[in-house]
């Protein structure tokens, strides 16, 4: 039976989901910097709040602002953030591939018939989406069938994919899985990623340092200001993780419905992206306690999770440890089929 006899099939407008996943990932772009920069401010406020202990917290406010008193603590969390960038960025691949057991595949050499088929589509796929560079190839040997894209331009680019998924897959399944990493290379996804999970990391750890200095730092002012001012960094440390893991999970679903979309329009065809949705979701509900042993051997898994295209946890596969991991950091299969135009009957 074909895996999309239950659902029905209509054309889907991927230029409109294209254009509006592409609005929302500028907002929680926007929201993160912000964020950043705001951090950056309140950790000012609360040196230079301890510092000039004899002026009202809103004098300070208005001298930073104006740049009477120079932001410190911004502009070093701003040089930070761009050395740990530059750093993350040179590794990535590096990075990613950590921990596991792969094989990288190159057009001449000794490839078998599949990792030939699969170099092939590749460099269909890179044509379709009008890249100027093939990215490298990597099969990992792993069972489950899962992929993923990484790199932060088209030159530096890497896709790798599990033996489990290219042994599964048809030919035209296959091809559509290329084209969704692909557009996640053509659509900048991993640089915008990347960048928000570096950004969050960094003033995560920027607040605990303000957390732990208020508690445990010594003099602090007793006046109703200085108190109400240290509340606020106290509440701040316990609302900002939730804050910033809500906008990663949201940041990681839209770029997946985009890729989708972008599948679509390199494909033009809703239906190879669906069956190979389905296969993967059926296979890892099939091997649920396999790949839940497989998964959680693998080391770093927490690192390449959200760059699956298929969230292991959407199948109750739990693997890593983690709070984050109570939450999927794909859209759920029915709602992702939806948007390419496959409705369940």
């Amino acid at each position: 039976m074909n895996d999309l006899d239950q659902f029905h099939i209509k054309a889907t407008d991927w230029r409109t989901q294209l254009q509006r996943n592409e609005r929302r990932t500028r907002v929680v772009i926007i929201a993160f910097l912000v964020i950043y920069l705001l951090v950056g401010f309140v950790i000012d406020l609360f040196l230079y709040h301890n510092w000039f202990s004899q002026y009202p917290i809103l004098v300070i406010v208005k001298a930073v602002v104006t740049f009477q008193l120079i932001p410190y603590a911004t502009i070093t969390m701003l040089g930070v953030a761009i050395i740990a960038l530059l750093i993350t960025f040179s590794m990535y691949d590096k990075i990613m591939l950590l921990g596991t057991d792969y094989k990288e595949i190159k057009p001449e050499g000794q490839n078998s018939i599949e990792e030939q088929q699969l170099y092939n589509v590749i460099e269909e796929m890179k044509v379709a989406a009008g890249l100027q560079f093939i990215p490298r190839v990597f099969v990992i040997e792993a069972d489950y069938m899962n992929a993923f894209a990484s790199g932060y331009s088209e030159k530096s680019a890497m896709v790798a994919i599990t033996r489990g998924l290219l042994q599964k897959l048809d030919r035209s399944e296959l091809q559509a899985v290329m084209a969704h990493e692909l557009s996640h290379i053509r659509h900048h996804d991993i640089k915008l990623t990347l960048m928000a999970s570096v950004l969050s990391n960094i003033m995560l750890i920027a607040v605990d340092i303000l957390f732990y200095n208020v508690l445990f730092g010594g003099r602090r002012r007793q006046d109703g200001g200085g108190n109400q001012f240290i509340i606020f960094i106290i509440i701040l440390r316990y609302v900002l993780p939730l804050v910033t893991m809500l906008l990663m999970l949201y940041l990681s679903r839209t770029r997946e419905y985009m890729a989708d979309a972008g599948c679509v329009e390199l494909m033009r065809d809703n239906q190879p992206l669906a069956r190979a949705l389905l296969k993967i979701d059926q296979d890892h509900q099939m091997n649920q306690q396999a790949y839940q042993q497989e998964y959680g051997n693998t080391a770093h898994e927490d690192v390449r999770r959200a760059a699956y295209l298929y969230d292991p946890t959407s199948a109750g596969i739990r693997p890593i440890k983690s709070f984050l991991s109570m939450f999927s950091t794909h859209p759920d299969l029915e709602s992702r089929l939806k948007a390419i135009g496959i409705n369940r009957k």
